[in-house]
């Protein structure tokens, strides 16, 4: 391992559908001293593939880190249909805001699939992997390698509902999950190293406000101007849910997690299984909010972290600060 300032160097492989919270989650990833992303892989989710991984490329193009290798993954899930959320996103995936996306420039031959598999073979215990969207390439992965997760230095997922919640408490859904169920039943059944959670459970009230808007549209960096820029799409969404223009930093927190485990004040240990209840397919710890466990058989699964309660004031500050100012010199 690599230090830069006494800081372990996190060598990243980012799996995303390049939504607009994903966009954030990748400059801020990108404008840290002691990360290096070491490739992405793309999938449908947030809009189709092909938008995805333009995205990227435009992402990169942002951030001044063209050379990063961009694979081209899943255009849906292993079964039934991809369900787009160009309604929340953009049909572009970036709030339809962007007149000229920038393509990537360092497309692989392999596809987003094999990229996970043949990174993780070279070097095992050498990478982290993030996660941001659908499972679809890491189920399909598993396929390749049955214990592909056990090759990397951590896997933190973002996606899942965490525990079941209180009685009467309705919980947002997690689009990730409920894109491909089987890909997500095959990531928590599979053997790992270390696996954590990072639902929406956690990331939905983890509140980019309107302060962090207005920090980054003056903060006269190309950074901050486009994060202001395509924020203010995605709050068009996200306003009719708390009558204000904010929005949640999903793929954000998970990104922090990964950096900061520190920042996980409360955590869960065990099984998680997906349920569905008719209408939303969920990734679920197979416990109660206060502990008890669930009324039907639970399917065997190695115990994955749920993250439960974080440190929301830590984490937007080194996020908003990281993606405004950067800590590249």
């Amino acid at each position: 391992m690599t230090s830069t300032e006494g800081a372990t160097t996190h060598h990243i492989i980012v799996d995303t559908d390049t939504g607009i919270d994903d966009a954030l989650a990748l400059l801020y990833l990108l404008g840290k001293r002691n990360v290096e992303v070491s490739a992405i892989t793309s999938v449908y989710g947030n809009t189709p593939v092909e938008d995805a991984v333009t995205n990227i490329g435009h992402v990169l193009d942002v951030a001044g880190r063209p050379d990063i290798p961009v694979a081209v993954g899943a255009a849906g899930p292993i079964g039934g249909e991809a369900r787009i959320a160009g309604y929340v996103h953009g049909k572009d995936g970036l709030g339809d805001v962007i007149a000229d996306r920038v393509p990537p420039r360092n497309v692989v031959s392999q596809s987003s699939a094999e990229l996970l598999v043949e990174m993780a073979r070279s070097r095992p215990g050498y990478y982290d992997l993030l996660p941001v969207g659908p499972l679809t390439n890491l189920g399909l992965a598993l396929e390749l390698e049955p214990n592909l997760l056990s090759l990397f230095k951590s896997v933190v997922v973002m996606g899942g509902s965490g525990p079941f919640p209180p009685l009467g408490v309705a919980q947002m859904v997690d689009a990730n999950i409920h894109n491909d169920a089987e890909a997500a039943r095959r990531v928590f059944a599979a053997p790992r190293e270390r696996l954590v959670m990072v639902g929406v459970n956690v990331t939905a009230g983890t509140i980019v406000d309107e302060h962090a808007v207005a920090a980054l549209h003056k903060s006269g960096t190309r950074t901050g101007e486009f994060t202001g820029q395509i924020l203010e799409a995605y709050m068009d969404f996200y306003q009719h849910a708390w009558g204000r223009r904010v929005s949640p930093a999903h793929d954000g927190l998970a990104a922090g997690l990964l950096l900061h485990p520190e920042w996980i004040r409360e955590s869960r240990l065990g099984p998680v299984n997906i349920t569905s209840d008719g209408f939303a397919i969920r990734a679920h710890l197979m416990e109660t909010y206060d502990g008890l466990p669930v009324t039907w058989p639970v399917e065997s699964a190695p115990d994955t972290v749920v993250v439960t309660d974080v440190d929301r004031r830590a984490f937007l500050a080194d996020f908003v600060g990281t993606i405004v100012h950067g800590e590249r010199r």
